[in-house]
């Protein structure tokens, strides 16, 4: 089973946790992460290009000339798609992208994802998160005092205003509680950083449909 170091907020290690092996501990699959993080990808398209068909775009309700004995091709409308202003053939119209995969298969790519980040030694484990102060210095701070570079994902049981309200000016922090957790911002973040108490929150939330 998969061991991590704990910390509390000076970044002084004060002991070690044994993390749940088929959540933190499981084969790590690029090619199942890649499907997540399309589907993902996908569903956070908007969907609003829109394009207008001929039976769309205004005039056109005249024959621009008679059929025959004029020298030119046959045309029955100036708004043809073949026309300059004419309508659009086979163009993007408003739609959804989002498609669905099944939730065992989810949540194994969430428990890869997890585990990755142990693997490589970006999960930061902390006996707390406590935050003097509501302020984005108090946050920026903490961090420094981690020695945290590049993006991070905090993760948490519940977003308390306080915590809220010190990380959320902080472009390179994002915050997710357990229930959010996801593998296309476990994948994006550099570290993930969550509490003793908030890991044992994601195994009861996550580990009880482990074999759903």
């Amino acid at each position: 089973m998969p061991e991590v170091e704990v910390k509390n907020i000076q970044n002084e290690k004060t002991g070690t946790m044994t993390l749940d092996e088929p959540i933190f501990g499981a084969v790590v699959s690029k090619g199942l992460l890649h499907e997540i993080v399309l589907m993902q990808q996908a569903s956070m398209r908007q969907g609003t290009a829109s394009t207008k068909t001929k039976g769309f775009v205004s005039g056109g309700g005249k024959k621009p000339w008679k059929q025959k004995g004029t020298g030119r091709a046959r045309a029955g409308s100036n708004r043809s798609p073949i026309w300059r202003g004419g309508g659009t053939t086979f163009g993007p119209l408003p739609r959804s992208y989002q498609y669905d995969i099944p939730k065992k298969k989810s949540r194994k790519a969430l428990f890869s994802a997890l585990s990755s980040k142990v693997k490589e030694g970006k999960l930061v484990i902390l006996e707390d998160l406590e935050i003097s102060e509501p302020k984005t210095k108090a946050m920026a701070n903490l961090l420094a005092r981690l020695g945290l570079q590049g993006k991070i994902l905090l993760v948490v049981s519940q977003i308390l205003e306080n915590l809220d309200r010190a990380a959320r000016n902080l472009p390179q922090v994002k915050m997710l509680e357990v229930r959010q957790l996801n593998v296309y911002d476990l994948l994006l973040a550099d570290t993930v950083v969550i509490t003793r108490r908030d890991v044992a929150r994601l195994v009861e939330v996550w580990g009880n449909h482990e074999s759903a």
